[in-house]
């Protein structure tokens, strides 16, 4: 079973998915993670992000796996990476290489097969997983978004400059050639804007009839 959750940064995805995860006994898969994890490796090698032939080239040559719903890089656990400022800069852009998101989609399915997974990401439910048995689009408004995520990074930009950049980054996800954020027609959506943790996975359990 597929259980796939789509929408906007900041909307609660990866918290909720993660959660479900556990209790249902199914395998976390954060899409979104692996666009993030070559952002980093790019430019930890010191290469520009933007040069998409470059970073294609190291994709193709970093090996990616899940560790217990951890993203690791060549074996190394490196989530805590993933989050940055300098990261969350650069993954919309480098997200949007076509090249890119179809040899991530192929990496992504082939780890699927014959499993029970949850699984979110920008397009998990249009492009990644269009027949998953359950599809969920979670929306926030920016600002309740871009507070979330200054709690996430107390020490890091300020609230003015994430909102601004929350906004940006919707802008461009929303226009993107290929893979745009948008509702698949048989999606369930979910405003998590007044909502607890709590109240939004005992929503998606009591669809899937768990």
């Amino acid at each position: 079973m597929v259980i796939a959750i789509d929408g906007p940064a900041g909307s609660g995805k990866s918290t909720i998915a993660r959660i479900l995860a556990k209790e249902l006994g199914f395998y976390f898969l954060n899409t979104g993670s692996f666009y993030r994890a070559y952002t980093y490796a790019q430019i930890k090698s010191g290469k520009d992000p933007l040069d998409k032939d470059s970073v294609l080239e190291t994709a193709e040559n970093t090996k990616l796996s899940v560790i217990d719903g951890n993203i690791a890089i060549d074996g190394v656990n490196s989530e805590m990476h993933l989050h940055t400022p300098l990261v969350d800069k650069y993954c919309s852009p480098v997200s949007a290489d076509p090249r890119l998101r179809e040899y991530v989609n192929k990496q992504v399915r082939e780890l699927a097969k014959g499993m029970n997974i949850v699984t979110e990401g920008r397009d998990t439910t249009t492009v990644i997983f269009p027949d998953a048995e359950y599809k969920f689009y979670f929306d926030a408004s920016a600002e309740i978004r871009a507070k979330r995520r200054k709690e996430q990074q107390p020490d890091g930009p300020s609230f003015e400059e994430i909102l601004k950049s929350i906004i940006q980054r919707d802008e461009n996800d929303k226009n993107k050639a290929v893979g745009a954020l948008k509702i698949a027609d048989n999606a369930i959506y979910i405003d998590t804007t007044d909502l607890t943790i709590k109240q939004v996975c005992d929503k998606v359990k009591k669809v899937i009839g768990r």
